[in-house]
C-alpha cells in the first residue's frame, strides 16, 4: 500500500509561520506592563560573599531586587540532585554563578544594572582542571571530588590481554562546546489572579521546568508554556529551569510581567557546554588485528554542580567500547566537580567524547601494528547476534556492516588512500588525507530510564474534524511537530493537513519526557500511534469505518463530543525481552542502536598547517526515515557541527570563566566552512519503532571528529589525540616528532 505521508518529505509544518516572520518567539510576545529582569553574577571561581553594596549614582527606583532570602521554598534548581542554588546564598563555586536579580521597565536601565553592584569576596584557591579535581589538592564534593562513576566489565580483562600478541595505550581528549544555538536563552513569568505562576520560554523540556518550580514555590499552582524555540541541541534541557527560577521569583516579588532574555556574551559565558573529557585505552588484539581486550578509563568534568553529568557520563560509559565485539571489556568512568560553569547536555550526550577516543584510537594501532584500520574494523564491528561490552545481544536492525560499506565504496576511500600515498611524497602546496570512522548511537533513554519516565501522549478529534497530537515534545528547529504529524497521519490514513500538533503547555499537554536523546520519532512518535489506534477504533465503532475526508472527521467530532469522548491516551510500555539490570549496568542499554560510517576527504596546507575538509562521505542507518529531506537535513548539520568541534571551536578558559565568549572568537562552522556532503540513508527497520523508525538527531554528531583525525594522519603521518586539531598542534607535533616545521 501506498504511504500517504511516513516516508514522504512533506512541506514543513512551521515553515510557513517561521519563513514570513510571522512565529512568536519569547520577546516577540506583548506583556502589559513588563518589567525586564538581569542576573547579578560572581567574578570569581570559588569563595564566599562577604559584602554587596549597590551605587548610589544608580538610579534605584522603580527597581526590583531578589536575592536568596526571597526565595519562598527551596533555593535549588532540582535536576538529578538538588545541589545547585537558584542564587548563591553565600558561597559561590564558579564565575558566572547568580548572586541575585534586578528588574525594571526600562531594558535599557536594567542592563546597566549590574556594573552598579559592588560584591566583595573571600576567595578560595579553585579547581579548574579534572588533574586537579582527580587529586582532590582542593575539595569541592564528598571526600573526592567525584559526581559520579560506572563500571562495565565483560569477561576477565587479565585473560584478555594475556591472550593479546598486540597491546596499544592511547590517552584522547575533547575541549567543551558551545551550543551556538541561533536564539539565546529566554524566559518570561507572571503571576495570574488565581495566583498560577506561569512561566513561558525558548526550552526543550516544559515538565523539567515545572518540576524545579515546584521546589522554589511550593503549594503553588505552575503552569509552563514554551515559546517558538529558536535551537537547542541539549542546551535548554536543564538551564531553562535557572533561568524560569529567576524570572518568576522576580515576577513574584514586583506582581508584574518579568522578561529575562540573555545576550549572545552572558549566554556563552554562563550556561552549559559539552563536558571536557580525557579517555585513556588500553587495547589487546591477536596478530590479525581481532580484539581480546580493551580497557578504557574515562572522565569527564562536570563543572561545579552535579546537573546532568550522571546521564551523559550514562551514555558515554555505555558508548565508549564502540560499535565492536570483544570478548574481554572493563569500561571505568567519572564525572568530577571543578570551579567552571556546570556542563551539561549537548548534542550525542557523552557518546561523542568516548567515540572520539574509540574511533581515534584504530589510529593509534594502525600506526603501531601496521594493520589496515578498514580491516580492523570490519574484522570487529557488531552484526546481528553480537554481544555488546554490557552483555546486550544485538537481535535486529544492526546497520553497521552496510554503512561501513556504502561510505567506503562513495567515498572511494581505498583509491583515494593509496593515492594520497604517493601524491603526499612529492613536493606541492598541500598534504591530502582521508579518515574513516565508524559509530553507533542508542536512541532514547539509557536502560530502564524510559520506564522511570512513563511518558504518555495523546491524540484527539475535535468537534471541527480536526485531529490533534498533544504530546510535551518540542519543536527547537529539528522538524518534531512535522514527523509527529506524518505519524499521526499515516496511522489514521489522513492527509497530514488535516493533523495538528497542539503548542506544548503543560495545562494542556500530557507529561511526554523531554525532547532529548533522540527519543521523539522512536518512543514518542510510537505511543501516539498507540493512541492514534485508539481514536480510529473508537470512530469506526461508532460510524462503522473511520472517515478520511474533513467532512466526515466533523461528524465523528460532533458525535465523539457528545459522549464526552474526545481524547485517547498511550503510554510507554517496555518491551518485554528488554532487560537491564541498573546496579551492576547490565543488560539491554537501548532497545537498538543507529549506525554511521563518515569518510573525510581533507588537505593540510604544509605551510601553515591549517586544516581544510573538502568532501565528506556519510551512510547512516535511521531505521525509517519518516521524513527522508530533514532526515538528510540532520545528518548535514550534526556533520558539520562535528566538524566545527573537531577542527575550529577552541574554547578558552580564564581562571574558570569564558574569555572567548563571542563569535568573533569563538569561531563555529559557516556555509563557507561546509565541504561537499554526499548524504546517504540507509534504512534497517526497527520493529518497534513507528513504521520501523530509528532516532537521528544526535547520531551524526559522534563521527565526524575521529574521521578528521584519521584523515589527518592520512596526510601528514601524525595523530593528533586532543581536539581541536588547530594548524599550531599540527606545527607542534612535527616539531616534537621530526624535528622539522614542513
Amino acid at each position: 500500500m501506498a504511504r500517504i505521508a511516513v516516508g514522504r518529505s512533506i512541506p514543513r509544518v512551521d515553515a510557513d509561520e517561521k519563513l514570513r516572520g510571522a512565529a512568536k518567539y519569547l520577546d516577540d510576545n506583548r506583556l502589559p506592563d513588563c518589567l525586564y529582569g538581569v542576573t547579578v553574577r560572581s567574578t570569581i571561581a570559588y569563595g564566599t560573599v562577604k559584602s554587596i553594596e549597590f551605587d548610589p549614582c544608580c538610579p534605584w527606583k522603580d527597581t526590583v531586587i531578589a536575592r536568596a532570602v526571597d526565595i519562598p521554598g527551596e533555593n535549588c534548581v532540582a535536576a538529578i540532585e538538588a545541589d545547585q542554588p537558584l542564587l548563591a546564598p553565600g558561597r559561590v563555586m564558579h564565575p558566572m554563578e547568580p548572586i541575585l536579580l534586578v528588574a525594571h521597565p526600562d531594558r535599557n536601565m536594567v542592563w546597566q544594572a549590574p556594573r552598579h553592584v559592588k560584591i566583595t569576596y573571600e576567595e578560595m584557591e579553585p579547581v579548574l582542571s579534572i588533574e586537579d579535581s582527580l587529586s582532590a589538592k582542593q575539595l569541592l564534593r564528598g571526600q573526592d571530588n567525584v559526581f559520579k562513576s560506572y563500571l562495565i566489565e565483560k569477561g576477565d580483562i587479565k585473560k584478555g590481554f594475556a591472550a593479546a600478541e598486540y597491546i596499544v595505550e592511547g590517552e584522547y581528549r575533547t575541549p567543551p562546546q558551545e551550543h551556538a544555538y541561533i536564539e539565546p536563552h529566554a524566559m518570561a513569568a507572571w503571576v495570574e489572579k488565581n495566583g498560577t505562576i506561569v512561566v513561558m520560554g525558548s526550552m526543550q523540556c516544559p515538565y523539567y521546568v515545572q518540576k524545579a518550580l515546584k521546589r522554589i514555590f511550593p503549594g503553588g499552582n505552575i503552569r509552563v508554556i514554551q515559546a517558538v524555540t529558536g535551537g537547542a541541541f541539549g542546551g535548554k534541557e536543564d538551564y531553562p529551569s535557572m533561568l524560569a527560577g529567576h524570572a518568576a521569583l522576580l515576577a513574584v516579588k514586583s506582581r508584574r510581567p518579568v522578561k529575562m532574555l540573555y545576550d549572545r556574551a552572558e549566554d556563552m559565558a554562563a550556561t552549559t557546554k559539552r563536558h571536557p573529557s580525557v579517555v585513556r585505552h588500553r587495547t589487546g588484539l591477536t596478530k590479525d588485528g581481532k580484539l581480546v581486550a580493551q580497557d578504557i578509563d574515562v572522565v569527564f568534568d562536570g563543572g561545579a554542580y552535579l546537573t546532568l553529568s550522571p546521564v551523559v557520563l550514562s551514555r558515554g560509559t555505555l558508548h565508549a567500547a564502540g560499535p565492536y565485539e570483544c570478548p574481554h571489556v572493563r569500561v571505568r568512568s567519572r564525572a568530577v566537580a571543578t570551579n567552571t560553569p556546570p556542563n551539561g547536555a549537548f548534542r550525542g550526550f557523552g557518546a561523542p567524547q568516548t567515540l572520539f577516543a574509540v574511533e581515534a584510537h584504530w589510529e593509534k594501532i594502525a600506526a603501531e601494528t601496521g594493520l589496515d584500520p578498514l580491516k580492523l574494523r570490519r574484522k570487529n564491528l557488531v552484526k546481528e547476534g553480537s554481544c555488546l561490552a554490557t552483555g546486550q545481544v544485538l537481535r535486529e536492525s544492526v546497520g553497521a556492516t552496510e554503512v561501513l560499506e556504502r561510505c567506503v565504496k562513495d567515498s572511494a576511500y581505498e583509491k583515494k588512500r593509496r593515492r594520497y600515498a604517493v601524491l603526499n611524497k612529492k613536493p606541492g602546496p598541500v598534504w591530502k588525507g582521508i579518515g574513516l570512522a565508524l559509530v553507533h548511537h542508542g536512541p532514547g533513554f539509557t536502560g530502564s530510564g524510559e520506564v522511570m519516565l512513563a511518558s504518555r501522549a495523546a491524540v484527539s478529534l475535535d468537534r471541527a474534524g480536526v485531529v490533534w497530537v498533544l504530546a510535551a515534545t518540542t519543536e527547537m528547529g529539528q522538524g518534531e511537530i512535522t514527523v509527529l504529524t506524518q505519524i499521526v497521519a499515516e496511522t489514521l490514513g489522513l492527509d497530514p493537513a488535516l493533523v495538528r500538533v497542539a503548542a506544548p503547555d503543560t495545562d494542556r499537554v500530557p507529561d511526554s519526557g523531554p525532547t532529548v536523546a533522540s527519543r521523539t520519532t522512536m518512543i514518542i512518535g510510537g505511543i501516539l500511534m498507540k493512541a492514534a489506534l485508539k481514536l480510529k477504533d473508537k470512530v469506526a465503532l461508532e460510524l462503522g469505518s473511520f472517515p478520511t475526508t474533513a467532512k466526515g472527521l466533523e461528524c465523528a467530532g460532533r458525535r465523539l463530543a457528545a459522549k464526552g469522548e474526545i481524547s485517547f491516551e498511550g503510554v510507554y510500555e517496555k518491551p518485554p525481552d528488554i532487560q537491564w539490570d541498573e546496579n551492576a549496568y547490565k543488560g539491554d542499554a537501548y532497545g537498538v542502536y543507529g549506525y554511521e560510517a563518515i569518510a573525510v576527504d581533507l588537505e593540510v596546507d604544509r605551510t601553515t598547517y591549517e586544516v581544510k575538509v573538502k568532501a565528506a562521505f556519510t551512510a547512516t542507518d535511521v531505521g525509517r526515515a519518516v521524513h527522508p529531506a530533514m532526515v538528510r537535513g540532520q545528518i548535514a548539520g550534526g556533520t558539520v557541527q562535528g566538524l566545527g568541534w573537531a577542527l575550529i571551536e577552541n574554547p578558552v578558559f580564564s581562571k574558570g570563566s569564558m574569555a572567548n565568549n563571542q563569535f568573533t572568537n569563538y569561531t563555529i562552522p559557516t556555509f563557507t566552512d561546509a565541504p561537499s556532503l554526499t548524504l546517504e540513508i540507509v534504512e534497517k527497520p526497527y520493529s518497534r519503532g513507528p513504521f520501523g523508525a530509528k532516532g537521528i538527531g544526535e547520531l551524526p554528531h559522534n563521527a565526524p571528529a575521529p574521521a578528521v583525525v584519521a584523515a589527518v594522519r592520512n596526510a601528514t603521518g601524525l595523530l593528533i589525540p586532543d581536539l581541536p586539531v588547530l594548524p599550531e598542534k599540527i606545527c607542534h607535533e612535527f616539531i616534537r616528532k621530526k624535528g622539522r616545521t614542513q
